[in-house]
């Protein structure tokens, strides 16, 4: 049966997609715009609470739901049920549409409630498992549970919110999803300032606020999907054939998709065998290094993967293939410079946004490891967010599980090789070196599979930016300053300074693109 949209007027389509740079653009914006806020939400943080015992505590109370959330909601779920939401499209009525909804709403609900109150009853279990070696401090453990309790049903609302967006990026609406995060964000600031002084224990404060902003996130998305026709009427169904078919796909894909998360999480377990605040340093480098990976490698890999579903349904492998090349392409054109920049700016970039309050130059230095372990591997992160969905379109989970199993037990090994010599930096860098793995072989199987073939100036290409990439860092290097001046400067003074490095830094590489030939145009893919 083809697809009859005429068939219930509430339903509203655009005539055409927009192109993929136009539809990236806006899913980059509003994704800069919350992982801004976010590192304003770990300025606070960090001003407010320092990298002590109760910071330690609360990012392993947040990571938890937090890592779940990547795992089920935004990995292995958002890429089983589009390319099964894009089929439906393609090839039912809209009538069966609503269905699936209604079916993948009340089945995810039920199985979600059940593990949100299993895992807040269990709440020490789960703390000792992903962080042991808090066993050893009965404060600092106990306070991790308590704080898991209130923040584990988070993992229920924003993997519902996860479910809505993904059927508004279905339908090509990427603004809403992509703005989101934005009330995360705020609504933590809100409860480290406001609402932490009113507290006993004041770092429970964020988490009432990771809670309260897992329901905001959800309530936000529902009056958009009205306005599409597709608000969910929850059903439950595990009968339905769309639903067992996501059941199916996402099985595989909780690894094949999110191993670099699995290897994070393994980061934070082992760090809390190490001394305190090595979780803290860990999770202040990620979250910077997570901020050109968000803004333009998830981007780029939400607007592609209903675009190649739509392309896989429709049986276009040319255009499948010329898809997953942009997407390679423009992720090195960004990610590139994105990585370069983390490496010869550690301690600046951390000293400007972190150096206040409880956060002292040793932290600045320790998490400045970790930072340039984790630049090493930036690039790997972003081609396995845009690699990936080139088997998820698919339809193909197992080789990507193949893979992130493979990664994952090198991630082990590299751990246990790395923590002895180089502590929580070790851990950073095992985590960057999987992913590198990870990514060479996803590459590796979409060639061998026929999903890959690389479209013609890939030589071209590569010169074009390793001008540019070296322009970058001779600026940097020439403009920078010894770590101490930066961590002597005020806040205005160092906010100043890396503003202009940054300004400086971005006009030099773009410079450099023009002047050997790169333009804009080269990226526009419809």
């Amino acid at each position: 049966m083809t697809r009859q949209n005429q068939s219930d007027p509430a339903v509203t389509e655009p005539p055409k997609a927009p192109g993929l740079l136009r539809s990236s653009g806006v899913v980059g914006v509003m994704t800069l715009l919350s992982r801004v806020l976010g590192l304003v939400r770990d300025m606070v943080i960090a001003r407010y609470f320092g990298a002590g015992a109760g910071a330690d505590a609360f990012f392993v109370a947040f990571k938890i739901p937090n890592f779940l959330r990547r795992l089920f909601a935004e990995g292995a779920f958002a890429q089983a049920f589009v390319p099964v939401l894009s089929s439906y499209r393609q090839q039912h009525a809209v009538s069966e549409v609503q269905r699936l909804v209604n079916a993948v709403a009340g089945s995810l609900g039920v199985v979600l409630l059940g593990v949100t109150l299993i895992a807040m009853l269990g709440a020490p279990v789960l703390t000792a498992v992903f962080a042991p070696g808090f066993m050893d401090e009965a404060e600092k453990f106990s306070l991790a549970s308590d704080m898991l309790r209130i923040t584990f049903p988070y993992l229920l609302l924003v993997s519902l919110t996860a479910f809505a967006g993904s059927i508004l990026n279905s339908y090509d609406r990427f603004a809403i999803p992509a703005f989101t995060p934005v009330l995360l964000n705020l609504t933590m600031i809100g409860a480290a300032v406001f609402l932490s002084p009113l507290m006993e224990t004041p770092i429970m404060a964020l988490a009432w606020g990771v809670m309260i902003a897992g329901a905001l996130q959800l309530f936000f998305q529902l009056p958009f999907l009205m306005s599409l026709g597709l608000l969910p009427r929850p059903k439950v169904d595990y009968r339905h054939e769309g639903v067992r078919r996501i059941l199916v796909l996402m099985a595989p894909a909780l690894f094949g998709v999110s191993v670099s998360q699995i290897n994070l999480l393994l980061d934070t377990v082992l760090a809390s065998f190490l001394q305190t605040g090595s979780v803290s340093w860990l999770y202040y480098s990620d979250r910077l290094s997570e901020l050109p990976l968000g803004v333009f490698g998830i981007a780029i890999a939400t607007v592609i993967l209903p675009n190649l579903s739509r392309k896989h349904a429709a049986e276009s492998l040319d255009q499948f293939t010329a898809t997953l090349d942009w997407a390679v392409r423009a992720v090195l054109l960004i990610g590139l410079p994105a990585a370069l920049a983390l490496l010869l700016l550690a301690e600046p970039l951390l000293a400007t946004l972190f150096y206040y309050g409880e956060v002292t130059a040793r932290d600045v230095g320790m998490s400045a490891q970790s930072l340039r372990a984790y630049s090493a591997g930036l690039m790997a992160f972003m081609l396995i967010k845009v690699l990936a969905p080139g088997y998820f379109a698919r339809q193909n989970t197992r080789t990507p599980v193949k893979i992130g199993i493979i990664a994952m037990g090198a991630n082990m090994v590299f751990n246990l090789v790395l923590i002895f010599p180089l502590a929580h930096a070790g851990l950073a860098l095992a985590t960057s070196i999987s992913a590198w793995l990870n990514a060479g072989l996803l590459w590796r199987g979409l060639k061998r599979e026929g999903a890959w073939v690389s479209q013609p100036g890939w030589l071209r290409f590569a010169s074009q930016l390793l001008i540019a990439n070296g322009a970058l860092a001779a600026l940097i290097l020439y403009l920078n300053v010894p770590v101490g001046q930066w961590l002597a400067a005020s806040g205005a003074e160092r906010a100043w300074d890396m503003g202009i490095l940054v300004a400086a830094g971005g006009a030099v590489y773009f410079a450099a693109l023009l002047l050997v030939g790169v333009r804009i145009r080269q990226f526009k893919l419809r």
